[in-house]
């Protein structure tokens, strides 16, 4: 509103009665505090006060002004303690987002932390696109690699999410199992459908089989776990998935260079509210019961 500085000085002069308890109030001068009075009832065409030798009493519009502005100034108030209680309390949304692939890792630690702190309400978001944590799309991400942050984002490492190549029992019935890289040859293989992934472990297999080795591609984690597990061929899955697996053969133990970093990242705005403070905490201590991460 353009007008709100005179609307809240008609405010202060009707609640007052006064113009210098106003202008007291106000931390402004007793002639802005006139000024502002004259140029809103030349604006409104209607005069708000009677003035007199006492000072001001508010008019039949006047008192019309004082209504609305106590209920605009009231409503601000409570906005302005709800925005500070924001940063003060945990409660309220909290929006976490995530590469996919690690929900099952990810929901127990969340919902651990709203069985402490249950006036939080969790968003759990993943998607192949980046959310902007400038933008104010999520409170917390949980991001892989090492890549480039904006220079306003606070990035700090979390763990790491060992992987290593496996096969399946129906795979190996049918096409046996390779005992080294040297008896890849005549194998089938699951890998990324991006020939430029950052994924260590995927650059790594393309680099030692030939294209038309690999059989299944996909731009989707989940779709490529799916195939190994069915048989399409042999893939990499994290560790800590496949071993939930009994039909999962591991054909090459997991390598430090194959390793997905994960790392969280927050925006320097909120890193340091209640909120996101307690649910690092939580989350960092949850990750030491991960197993198969390191």
């Amino acid at each position: 509103m353009e007008n709100w500085d005179e609307v809240r000085t008609a405010y202060q002069v009707a609640r007052l009665g006064t113009v210098s308890g106003a202008a007291e109030v106000l931390g402004v001068h007793h002639a802005t505090v006139i000024r502002h009075i004259d140029a809103l009832e030349k604006r409104l065409g209607s005069k708000l006060f009677q003035r007199h030798a006492r000072g001001y009493t508010a008019t039949e519009a006047g008192r019309d002004l004082l209504s609305v502005a106590q209920t605009t100034e009231e409503q601000f108030a409570h906005l302005s303690s709800r925005i500070k209680g924001q940063g003060e309390t945990v409660s309220g949304e909290l929006v976490v987002t995530s590469i996919a692939g690690i929900s099952n890792l990810l929901t127990p630690v969340m919902v651990g932390f709203q069985d402490k702190f249950p006036d939080v309400r969790v968003r759990f978001l993943t998607d192949m696109r980046v959310f902007r944590l400038d933008y104010g799309e999520a409170h917390v991400a949980i991001r892989a690699g090492m890549g480039p942050e904006e220079p306003d984002n606070v990035v700090q490492p979390l763990t790491h999410i060992n992987m290593a190549l496996y096969a399946a029992r129906s795979y190996a019935d049918r096409f046996g199992l390779p005992g080294s890289e040297a008896e890849f040859d005549g194998h089938r293989f699951v890998c990324t459908d991006a020939e430029l992934t950052r994924a260590p472990f995927h650059r790594w297999l393309r680099s030692k089989v030939q294209p038309d080795q690999i059989v299944y591609a996909a731009s989707e984690p989940a779709a490529l776990e799916d195939a190994v597990r069915l048989g399409a061929g042999i893939g990499f899955m994290a560790v800590y998935r496949a071993a939930q697996d009994p039909q999962m053969i591991e054909i090459l133990p997991p390598r430090a260079d194959w390793a997905s970093p994960l790392r969280i990242v927050t925006h320097v705005d909120l890193h340091r509210t209640r909120k996101v403070q307690a649910f690092l905490t939580h989350l960092k201590e949850a990750v030491k019961d991960w197993k198969f991460c390191g």
